[in-house]
């Protein structure tokens, strides 16, 4: 959890505090001051958060985190819903998207997870993503050989 403003100093408790369990502002007191670029450990020193230090994994394997995202509507003019790292999308033709992020990734080795909702009650969706690009991606959407649009669309990139 970031800490913002005074690293705060050993907290006395009193007896009452130990009985209840409570620790009220009264008893708390700090020193020295931090700027938003600091964080609080749990060790109560201060330092900037390492990626180990963010991740909610578990285990010896390491975790990665999403580079970009997006959910948009991709019938007419395509039209994002929410989106991280994603500056616009671009109606290629009919079923064909270019999803263009806003900071570029640092190569093309990275992964991405497309999914959407039938457009036509076909039975076979498939996703085809074309060469990977720094600055996008770009992806064709089909129902049984044939590119369709749809209106939720969803995209996930990581690296």
């Amino acid at each position: 959890m970031p800490f913002i403003g005074n690293k705060p100093t050993a907290v006395p408790l009193s007896g009452d505090d130990i009985q209840d369990g409570t620790i009220g502002l009264a008893d708390l007191s700090a020193t020295g001051t931090k700027d938003s670029t600091t964080f609080l450990r749990g060790d109560n020193t201060f330092n900037a958060p390492s990626v180990a230090s963010l991740s909610t994994a578990s285990g010896s394997a390491p975790s990665y985190s999403a580079r970009a995202w997006v959910s948009f509507n991709g019938t007419g003019t395509p039209a994002i819903r929410a989106s991280g790292n994603v500056s616009s999308i671009t109606d290629v033709s009919t079923g064909r998207y270019k999803v263009n992020f806003t900071t570029n990734m640092e190569d093309t080795n990275y992964a991405v997870a497309i999914a959407s909702q039938q457009a036509n009650n076909n039975i076979s969706q498939v996703h085809n993503v074309e060469a990977p690009n720094v600055a996008y991606v770009e992806f064709q959407r089909k129902e049984n050989d044939t590119n369709y649009d749809s209106p939720y669309i969803f995209v996930t990139v990581i690296r």
